[in-house]
């Protein structure tokens, strides 16, 4: 054959080669990758079949990049993104001396899936909304003389983040370490108002971003968010939760945001240090050691810190909250705004239920994302069928996130029961070993549900075609919610 001839050859089975290639690539991707047969199939079918359509699609939708590029980060960075790396040979402790025998199963979870004990001799304050919360908070900051560490996902410069800059300023002054992270998206929430970051470096506080968004070069990392509430301070005292800096947590005030905090003390404080410092260190590249002040027993709650992100082989937070669920007696009840729970924590709910036990969940009326209300709304009729209750509260919307087992366990922190905390962000949770804790969380979500609006298997049915395509619609994108 001539030159010529192999030319036109290559011309034309080049191209061939590189679809049917490029098919083959993909379909063996997601044979190899795919967490479910019907995920694995449909992805192979789609590739085959549509070249060279299919496999584009499978490469812009069907590659989990975000833990891809989660790990990259882990690895490019010289401190990861958690303190140490549990695992299903971690040592397990023995609990006798505070934990209950019914829930020494689910500690033992914990102890392969967090990086920390359960450590007893807790105090634990509930703190409802900005109004609880905010003023133990700037007292910590100014009763502080060795360090201030706060993590926020949203640090908003209005009235109430103008009283957290002053309060970090004078603590700088005083010469405390005041160290402050915020997410890089997060930091946008503050507009129309001034970006938290300058106005905090201009009053002479050291302040980071975690993984900042940027045109060039290209990091745009809309995933991956730092969504973790800490306040920590050298005075033995941390705060964790759901709020964020900024007046929406004035639940009192017009447009503002029912929410839930916590007051920490005694030895689960080092472990929220830790964490801090962990991502400090991520997102600085500065080393820092955790205080070696003793803090000693303060209370009767048993407490761990759970933290979850898309660096780690498992998911962290979902398996925990499957062991809870199984773990259960008489109750599981659930306050989160936003309600997209995996098939898995599904079937366990509806276990729950079947088993006779009170399935509650309690979401607000009205969202401030609509879209994840409809999609939620769609995927209640498998709970509702099974005997789950489920509760819409009235407004003001109810930021809150709870998460209770019987009388004597609690989760609490940033989590959401959705993909984007339970697969996608870096989340803290806390779990609270204690009955007089959790009772009064529990009167707390009975006095929501004396409120609240019992939505039931009927009215779901009752909705007209346009709304259950409009839910449709929306739960068939919740995986990317």
């Amino acid at each position: 054959m001539t030159w010529h001839e192999w030319l036109d050859l290559l011309q034309f089975w080049g191209p061939v080669i590189i679809v049917v290639g490029s098919a083959v690539a993909a379909a063996g991707h997601a044979l190899l990758t795919r967490e479910t047969p019907a995920s694995a199939f449909g992805w192979i079918g789609v590739s085959l079949l549509f070249p060279p359509v299919g496999p584009l699609l499978y490469y812009a939708f069907g590659v989990n990049r975000v833990r891809i590029r989660a790990r990259r980060l882990d690895r490019a960075s010289r401190h990861g993104l958690g303190a140490h790396r549990p695992g299903p040979t971690a040592e397990l402790r023995d609990y006798r001396g505070f934990i209950k025998a019914r829930r020494r199963g689910l500690a033992a979870a914990g102890d392969r899936l967090s990086a920390w004990p359960v450590v007893a001799g807790n105090q634990v304050d509930v703190l409802n909304n900005g109004e609880k919360a905010y003023p133990p908070m700037l007292d910590a900051i100014d009763e502080a003389h060795g360090f201030v560490y706060l993590t926020t996902y949203i640090f908003e410069t209005n009235r109430i983040g103008k009283r957290f800059i002053d309060a970090l300023a004078r603590a700088t002054a005083r010469g405390v370490d005041v160290r402050v992270l915020i997410d890089g998206v997060g930091e946008w929430y503050a507009l129309p108002g001034k970006r938290p970051v300058a106005l905090l470096a201009a009053a002479g506080v050291r302040t980071a971003r975690f993984l900042p968004p940027r045109l060039w070069p290209p990091a745009l990392r809309l995933n991956l968010r730092n969504h973790r509430k800490i306040l920590v301070t050298d005075n033995g005292i941390a705060f964790t939760g759901g709020m964020n800096i900024g007046d929406r947590h004035m639940a009192q005030e017009k447009g503002g945001v029912a929410d839930m905090h916590f007051r920490l003390a005694g030895p689960i404080v080092r472990q929220i240090e830790a964490v801090f410092l962990s991502d400090w260190a991520f997102a600085t590249g500065e080393q820092s050691r955790v205080s070696g002040r003793h803090l000693p027993s303060l209370g009767a709650a048993g407490c761990r810190s759970i933290e979850n992100g898309p660096t780690r082989d498992f998911e962290t937070l979902s398996t925990l909250l499957l062991t809870a669920v199984s773990s259960a007696h008489r109750r599981v009840t659930i306050v989160t705004p936003y309600f997209l729970p995996g098939q898995a924590l599904v079937g366990a709910l509806q276990s729950a239920a079947l088993r006779g036990l009170d399935v509650s969940i309690v979401m607000p009326g009205r969202n401030n994302l609509p879209f994840v209300a409809w999609a939620a709304r769609h995927g209640l009729d498998e709970l509702l069928s099974c005997g789950a209750r489920v509760y819409f509260q009235p407004p003001p919307f109810a930021h809150s996130k709870l998460f209770i087992i019987d009388d004597d366990y609690a989760l609490v922190g940033s989590p959401n029961i959705d993909p984007r905390s339970l697969r996608l962000n870096f989340e803290l949770a806390v779990e609270i070993y204690d009955s007089t804790t959790v009772e009064t969380l529990l009167a707390h979500v009975d006095g929501l549900i004396g409120q609240a609006h019992e939505y039931t298997q009927a009215q779901l049915a009752a909705r007209s075609f346009p709304a259950r395509l409009r839910d449709s619609f929306f739960w068939l994108f919740s995986p990317y919610f």
